[in-house]
């Protein structure tokens, strides 16, 4: 089934009444998100994408809902490493956790309009170019690979090497004032931005370089440009809340890079696979349920495998 333009129009008003709500009402005000607030939102998120799931399921087809499903989970799975990320920028420009949320809401819309333009360039492209499932999944295989042997430390994270902040900074003066939580501000009748907005271009950035993972391995899921659509943004629609109630607890979160690791070479391989036998007529095929399963399988051994690790450091301190 082909889904209409009201399906569209109907969903994209919806999103826009609910970031309308989230900064003008419920977040009108600067403060900071507690952790059990937080965890009330992203629990709201996860209900909704529910429902929607639900309702494709009985006004689209079964086979879209698990989709749907397997999407929104390695969206979401895939998107916790951007938390870290977040951390880091809030971390450099010591950013205050009461202005945090404004970053992030203006950052999340951003990341709206930057990801439907990579999806449909994505199906546009499949649709005209099969072969380039084979570059998605190679692509996707190398990534894993990389992320699984990149070391990571956050102490070398200096924005000022970012070629985006060298090259803004070139065209507009940058002040360090943050008495004012605005992203722009005048000094002598002379615009300047502030480390606000540095740190939105910032997470704008970090999403584009995640969107070059999500994107080819959401598109392994389905082609259904709707199914892909809304599946991320239901995903990131729930990023902000998730910040902040994970942030605290990032700890639990040691062996996430080597779950996302395996996640996208399996995807990669997934893509491979599926497209080489569509072509030459074999009848293995990967299915969203193979998927689903190692999705999950391997998000939760990360998780519990961080849970001991982090008991046992519990432990050798107390000693």
């Amino acid at each position: 089934m082909v889904e209409g333009i009201w399906y569209w129009v109907g969903f994209i008003v919806f999103v826009l009444v609910m970031l309308l709500l989230d900064l003008g009402v419920f977040h009108k005000k600067d403060t900071v998100v507690k952790v059990k607030e937080a965890i009330l939102w992203s629990l709201f998120w996860i209900t909704l994408a529910m429902i929607f799931n639900v309702g494709i399921y009985y006004f689209i087809d079964h086979t879209k809902a698990i989709e749907f499903f397997t999407g929104y989970l390695l969206e979401k799975s895939l998107s916790v490493d951007n938390l870290f990320v977040f951390i880091l920028i809030f971390g450099f420009f010591k950013i205050e956790p009461k202005y945090q949320h404004k970053v992030l809401f203006w950052g999340i819309l951003g990341a709206l309009i930057m990801r439907a333009i990579f999806i449909f360039a994505g199906v546009a492209l499949i649709e005209r170019f099969a072969w380039i499932m084979y570059v998605f999944g190679a692509f996707l295989i190398y990534t894993g690979i990389h992320m699984l042997l990149e070391k990571k430390d956050g102490d070398d994270f200096d924005p000022n090497k970012n070629i985006l902040i060298r090259w803004f900074r070139k065209i507009m003066p940058v002040t360090q004032d943050m008495s004012v939580p605005h992203f722009f501000v005048r000094k002598n009748n002379v615009l300047h931005a502030t480390p606000f907005f540095i740190a939105l271009l910032l997470i704008e950035g970090s999403d584009v370089i995640f969107a070059l993972d999500s994107i080819p391995a959401i598109l392994s899921v389905s082609k259904d440009p709707f199914i892909v659509f809304t599946s991320n943004i239901f995903a990131i629609l729930g990023l902000r809340s998730l910040y902040f109630a994970l942030s605290g607890i990032m700890d639990y979160f040691h062996y996430l890079k080597y779950a996302l690791a395996g996640i996208l070479s399996f995807i990669g391989v997934k893509m491979c696979v599926n497209e080489f036998s569509k072509q030459f007529g074999y009848e293995f095929h990967i299915s969203n349920f193979t998927s689903l399963g190692v999705i999950a399988g391997l998000l939760t051994i990360s998780v519990l495998l961080s849970i001991m690790l982090k008991k046992k450091q519990t432990e050798l301190i107390k000693d």
